[in-house]
C-alpha cells in the first residue's frame, strides 16, 4: 500500500491493515495500525512509550524511527509493505518501522500491550482489509495505490 496523507491541526487518524470483519467488533481488535497524527498538537504524541503513538508508528507498540512526519497540513508519503509476515512502514522516503508477524517477538510484544486480550490481533490474519480510520478529525488521503505481492 502506498499513499499520501495529511492531517488537520491537532488531528488523529490511522491506517489499519490485515483487518478482519467481525460483527460487533471494532477493526482495531484485529488489525495493526500505522498511526497518523499531528505530533505537535495532539496529546497522544506524548503518551505511550518512546513515541510509539506518533505518526508512522505501529500504534502503541513500535515507535517510528526516525520520526520524520511533516507538520499538520503538509502531505506525507507512506508505504506499508506486508510480505510473508514481514511488515515495513516507510514514511517520507525512510523506513521507520519493521517487524515480523507471528514470531515469538511479536507474541511477546502483543502480550505485554493493551492488545493482549484480543486473539485476532495476537494471531493477525495473513490476509485482510485495509481501513482508513475516522477518528473525528479532518484527514486527507490521495494517490492511493495497492499492489499485491
Amino acid at each position: 500500500l502506498s499513499l499520501e496523507w495529511r492531517v488537520s491541526e491537532g488531528g488523529n487518524s490511522g491506517i489499519f491493515y490485515l483487518a478482519q470483519e467481525t460483527e460487533g467488533e471494532p477493526i482495531w481488535k484485529s488489525a495493526p495500525e500505522m498511526q497518523i497524527l499531528d505530533n505537535a498538537k495532539h496529546p497522544d504524541a506524548k503518551l505511550g512509550k518512546e513515541g510509539n503513538r506518533q505518526a508512522g508508528s505501529l500504534y502503541d507498540l513500535i515507535p517510528a524511527k526516525p520520526q520524520n512526519a511533516k507538520p499538520a497540513g503538509e502531505w506525507n508519503q507512506i508505504s506499508i509493505l506486508v510480505y510473508k509476515g514481514t511488515v515495513v512502514h516507510t514514511m517520507n522516503g525512510e523506513h521507520v518501522v519493521e517487524y515480523h508477524l507471528w514470531t515469538d517477538d511479536w507474541k511477546e510484544m502483543v502480550l505485554n500491550s493493551k492488545f493482549k486480550d484480543y486473539d485476532a490481533f495476537l494471531n493477525t490474519a495473513e490476509e485482510g482489509y485495509i481501513g482508513l480510520q475516522d477518528h473525528g478529525d479532518d484527514v486527507w488521503f490521495r494517490n492511493i495505490k495497492i499492489r499485491e505481492l
